[in-house]
């Protein structure tokens, strides 16, 4: 297969074959993920996340949220600005950090395609179970990069693959809509490669800041600070 999807490495090798899907394995940061030509078309994906059911009211959904939004809060500034980024039709997370005091701006590709938030600069970005189903996970995380202000906090939440024996048998390979998985290791690569920070601090929660200082070649100048929005260049591809 070549270079990984998550990393970009050139070293991705066959991992296992379950009901009749090939998954494949990075050497270098431990992604698996499915090959790509046997993924479910937009229209099918859609069909199934209109089957989530994820009421922003629900006691139970906010407490699996809270496992992200507690150590989150910790970090943040008062009043930052964030995006919760594949929020689907229920953005019970934004509604929790707004109760907080901080602003959230929604963008999902199905339910809430606002290409002006992509943007967009933030303090902090959210995006909780939804990495699992990036098509392009190395592009994604790139354009989370380039919408973090210096200093900005990523949130990351999704099911962390441990053991490869269970792998054929585990609930988050059977969803056909998730199509790459991630070991604690893979997380830490993707914060190696852009110079960020890695705390887990629960399972399945990651926790990526952004060097206070920017890479020569990222924008600097007004508006990079917290609470401020700033405009990029151009809109990155999907």
């Amino acid at each position: 297969m070549g270079h990984c999807i998550v990393c970009e490495a050139p070293a991705t090798t066959f991992f296992a074959r379950v009901d009749d899907h090939d998954y494949w394995r990075c050497s270098a940061c431990q992604a698996t993920y499915l090959n790509p030509t046997q993924r479910l078309s937009q229209s099918e994906s859609y069909a199934r996340y209109r089957q989530h059911c994820n009421d922003p009211e629900d006691a139970g959904y906010r407490h699996f949220l809270s496992k992200l939004a507690d150590p989150l809060l910790k970090k943040l500034p008062p009043h930052a600005s964030g995006l919760d980024y594949g929020c689907g039709p229920g953005p019970a997370l934004a509604c929790m950090l707004r109760e907080a005091g901080h602003q959230v701006r929604l963008y999902d590709l199905h339910f809430l395609p606002d290409r002006e938030a992509l943007d967009t600069s933030y303090d902090f970005i959210t995006c909780t179970e939804a990495i699992e189903h990036f098509h392009r996970p190395a592009e994604e995380f790139t354009r989370f990069d380039r919408m973090l202000h210096p200093g900005g906090w990523l949130a990351l939440m999704t099911c962390f693959q441990t053991d490869d024996t269970r792998f054929a048998s585990w609930h988050y390979r059977r969803d056909p809509t998730h199509v790459v998985f991630y070991r604690e290791t893979t997380l830490r690569t993707i914060a190696r490669r852009f110079g960020w920070t890695c705390d887990i601090p629960v399972k399945d929660v990651a926790l990526m800041q952004k060097p206070h200082r920017p890479h020569p070649s990222r924008l600097t100048g007004p508006g990079n600070g917290p609470g401020s929005h700033h405009r990029l260049p151009g809109r990155p591809r999907l």
